[in-house]
C-alpha cells in the first residue's frame, strides 16, 4: 500500500493540522492513501479521530522512523463522507 502523497504538518498547530489533512484528503480519489506526519499530543489524538468521523479509514499510526522525537506517521485511506443530516 503506497500513499498517493505525503503531508507534513509537524510545524502546524491544531486545529490547522486537521484542516490541512482534510484539504489533502479532498484532493484524493476514494480508496487512495494519504500519509501524514504529525507531532505528538493533540494532533496525533485529534486528526485520526476527525478523519474517522469524516468517513475515512485509519490504516496505520506509528512513530515516524528517522524523524524528530515525538513525531508520528499516520496513514489514512480516503472513504466516503457520512450522509448529511437533514
Amino acid at each position: 500500500m503506497t500513499p498517493v502523497t505525503t503531508l507534513d504538518v509537524r510545524d502546524v498547530a491544531c486545529p490547522l493540522t486537521w484542516v490541512k489533512t482534510k484539504v489533502a484528503l479532498d484532493r484524493l480519489a476514494v480508496g487512495d492513501l494519504l500519509e501524514v506526519w504529525l507531532r505528538a499530543g493533540e494532533p496525533v489524538e485529534s486528526v485520526p479521530r476527525s478523519a474517522e468521523e469524516d468517513g475515512h479509514r485509519l490504516v496505520a499510526l506509528e512513530p515516524l522512523a528517522g524523524g524528530p522525537d515525538q513525531a508520528y506517521r499516520l496513514l489514512l485511506q480516503k472513504g466516503t463522507p457520512p450522509p448529511a443530516l437533514p
